[in-house]
């Protein structure tokens, strides 16, 4: 790779790390090109996008970002062979990673960028893989807000054929 490829690589990554507000860092060594190709097309199905990517090129284009984003966390986890996952949902690449880990030992979870959080190590996969995406949040906010006005009408409504019946038994009872 000549050095305005390298310039040109590095440059796009710090346009995807801007861009992106949820990315994963994970090992995947040791699968084999099937099992790669398997894992690959896992993470298409879901609109997740993976890079394999030397680690010295990675970390220029995570200390050329505005240092808002809070990066610092992640350099540690570049050591080794290195993956890097792109995606617009933030527990989509911990659940593609559960399942596939399911019936093999890798890809190993380095680190996860999740809006400014950085979770480090392997352990995590569960805890990324049960977040919320911002959809599901939003459903529950907004069915909370229904719930009250729901719960007050079903009552009006109820209560107003008590009500009624009440009022129809007193006008009975003073008609006899």
């Amino acid at each position: 790779m000549t050095r305005a490829e390298k310039t040109q690589l590095i440059e796009d990554l710090k346009q995807k790390f801007e861009g992106s507000e949820y990315f994963y860092i994970t090992d995947s060594s040791f699968l084999s090109v099937e099992e790669v190709n398997n894992l690959r097309g896992l993470f298409f199905e879901k609109g997740i996008e993976m890079k394999v990517v030397k680690n010295t090129l990675v970390r220029k284009a995570l200390e050329g970002v505005s240092s808002e984003k809070n990066f610092e966390g992640l350099y540690d986890a570049l050591k080794g062979p290195t993956s890097i996952l792109f995606t617009e949902v933030a527990n989509a690449p911990a659940k593609v990673l559960k399942e596939f880990r399911e019936t093999h030992d890798k890809p190993v979870l380095k680190a996860a960028y999740i809006d400014t959080d950085v979770f480090v190590g392997d352990d995590q996969i569960a805890a990324l893989a049960d977040l919320k995406s911002k959809e599901d949040l939003l459903a529950e906010i907004i069915g909370l807000l229904q719930s009250p006005p729901k719960t007050v009408i079903s009552s009006l409504q109820s209560g107003g054929q008590t009500l009624a019946g009440l009022m129809k038994a007193l006008q009975e009872r003073s008609e006899n």
